[in-house]
């Protein structure tokens, strides 16, 4: 989710994941394919729908919580003003949604982090309590394979910002607290910097990194198997995670600087490398300001009319109008499907096809997704798209889920060393 002001610009996968009968109904499907004659367009579509209905899909961030915060809807049915709901989640192929339970920076200064954080944990609990057919809450990677040969959704939750972690007298009070109700992986900041990281949307630095209570933080999610998350961080702060964790760490939502300049937001070509070096994987983010040049430099445009129109008033209906405006006379220049495979591409020739895969931020970066990636109904599109740049199915399963699945699975054996074995949800 990005935060509500300017963006600083400066500065071989494993058979258990795929039931044998879902590889019978692929094989038939393939051969089916074959006799179809030389409609390629057609062909690799259909391919594409039918890997994603046989292989694990992961999406490691997903903005609903924060969106039914806000204004509640039922995920159960199609909710068209959402960009999750169950129908197009099993349309696409979704397996595992990360959930974000994300608190802006104003609930720290606040007093309410956690108790917001808490209150959308909640709210994820209620929606697979309530439609145990669609939805089940995922805490550890044998939950996944238990919910996989249900019809549901399996709800992992990943917190984005950590600020929920901490009190006035204990940076890590929290951290028991939300290990016990599902949290499996933590951005450490947001849009401004915390009590444990700088921001790369922050220019004020003050920790130069991670603070004192940061490494110590980035110590105890390693002890008790959850991932660590350098989306959102400084350059020297996703350096020093990097560094410290004695686990793999992920990007949940991020992409990469190389193709747009200056966004510190997105990753470095060094960055991902020294991450996939540590085993991590970088999750690619959808947003069209997030892998399109064109489209970042739109939003700075459109972000400075707005500070030269309308200042630091804070009139919210204001604001929304005059970007209305803006954008009725400046069409926002959408990115496709092949932006964001480029991004996938380049992690490849960088690191290694082991060490990439998809955190769209569906709703979370408003009306900026890519044509082709406008919901949870579209990943047989990017799946067409790596089928026609030559992907093989085995690399494509891959990127799609089993890399983070792996970094899921070594986290958690890392924390059954350190005497914290996974929490499962789910009956065995």
């Amino acid at each position: 989710m990005p935060p509500n002001r300017l963006h600083r610009t400066t500065g071989r996968p494993g058979s258990k994941w795929l039931p044998a009968s879902s590889r019978v109904v692929l094989a038939a499907v393939a051969l089916v394919l074959g006799a179809c004659g030389d409609d390629s367009s057609s062909r690799y579509a259909q391919q594409a729908k039918a890997i994603a209905e046989a292989q694990l899909v992961v999406d490691t961030h997903i903005d609903a919580p924060y969106r039914l915060h806000l204004r509640p809807a039922d995920l159960g049915v199609d909710a068209p003003d959402r960009e999750f709901d169950y129908p197009r989640a099993k349309s696409g192929g979704l397996d595992v949604a990360f959930m974000s339970i994300y608190t802006p920076p104003s609930a720290a200064t606040e007093g309410r982090a956690r108790q917001l954080a808490d209150q959308q944990i909640d709210a994820m609990e209620a929606l697979a309590a309530e439609q145990p057919n669609a939805f089940a809450i995922a805490t550890c990677t044998e939950d996944v394979e238990r919910i996989r040969a249900t019809s549901a959704v399996a709800l992992a939750l990943g917190m984005e910002n950590g600020s929920p972690l901490a009190t006035s007298t204990d940076p890590l009070a929290g951290v028991e607290h939300f290990v016990g109700r599902g949290i499996r992986y933590v951005t450490l900041a947001h849009s401004r910097s915390n009590e444990f990281s700088d921001s790369s949307y922050d220019e004020d630095e003050r920790w130069q990194g991670l603070s004192d209570a940061g490494r110590k933080l980035v110590a105890a999610l390693n002890r008790h198997g959850v991932m660590i998350d350098i989306s959102h961080l400084s350059d020297n702060a996703a350096w020093q995670v990097i560094e410290l964790s004695e686990a793999p760490v992920i990007a949940s939502h991020s992409s990469l600087r190389h193709f747009v300049p200056g966004f510190h937001r997105n990753m470095t070509d060094d960055m991902a490398k020294a991450l996939a070096a540590r085993g991590g994987v970088v999750q690619i983010n959808f947003g069209s300001g997030f892998v399109s040049a064109e489209a970042r430099s739109w939003a700075e445009q459109s972000g400075a009319a707005l500070l030269a129109e309308l200042g630091d008033k804070p009139d919210a209906e204001a604001r929304r109008t005059f970007l209305r405006n803006y954008r009725e006379q400046h069409p926002y220049p959408f990115a496709d499907v092949d932006a964001v495979l480029d991004h996938i591409d380049r992690v490849v020739q960088l690191a290694g096809v082991e060490h990439v895969g998809l955190g769209s931020d569906f709703d979370g970066v408003g009306d900026t997704l890519p044509n082709g990636l406008k919901d949870v109904a579209d990943f047989p599109n990017l799946i067409e798209g790596l089928l026609q740049r030559g992907y093989p199915e085995a690399d494509i399963a891959k990127i799609l889920g089993l890399n983070l699945m792996r970094v899921w699975k070594q986290v958690e054996n890392h924390g059954r060393k350190s005497g914290f074995p996974p929490m499962c949800r789910q009956a065995a």
